[in-house]
């Protein structure tokens, strides 16, 4: 999809998404850490499937079944997390790395303002298809055109 093709949920400033990040901050964490757990339980059922078969298969299919479960289990509630965000109108870049941007109007044009976990408030912005290797600082001169009286942003 092309950026002229996109229309975000919601707009925000950076002082709207600064105001979000209590919030954003705890389901980040929590997403990140359920993140994690899910690809350990994934490895282990891909160790446990490379097991060979023999008298004690028995146990290993019980265990398999049992990280299955819960794997379709946490796998929910990860989608209940990033619904969340969505709901919100931040959108989740990286569950591992605790990345989401925030839609954001940049110099008249559409663009995202970037928070990654750990950040104490939202630092950076990114052109909607440069990604976080794109990201670049905000200050005053990365922003053209602007009224800076209200925000470095126009929502």
């Amino acid at each position: 999809m092309s950026p002229d093709e996109y229309t975000p949920a919601k707009i925000f400033t950076v002082e709207e998404a600064n105001a979000r990040l209590p919030l954003v901050r705890v389901i980040v964490s929590d997403l990140m850490q359920l993140a994690a757990d899910l690809s350990d339980r994934r490895e282990r059922l891909s160790q446990l499937s490379r097991k060979p078969t023999g008298g004690s298969s028995d146990v290993y299919q019980a265990e398999v079944e049992q990280v299955e479960q819960e794997l379709e289990k946490e796998s929910e509630r990860l989608t209940g997390y990033l619904r969340e965000l969505l709901e919100l109108g931040v959108e989740p870049k990286s569950a591992m790395a605790g990345l989401v941007d925030f839609p954001a109007i940049v110099d008249g044009k559409l663009a995202y303002l970037c928070w990654k976990h750990g950040e104490p408030e939202v630092l950076y912005w990114h052109e909607i298809d440069a990604g976080f290797a794109g990201r670049q600082s905000l200050t005053a001169d990365s922003i053209t055109g602007s009224d800076h009286s209200d925000g470095m942003f126009d929502a």
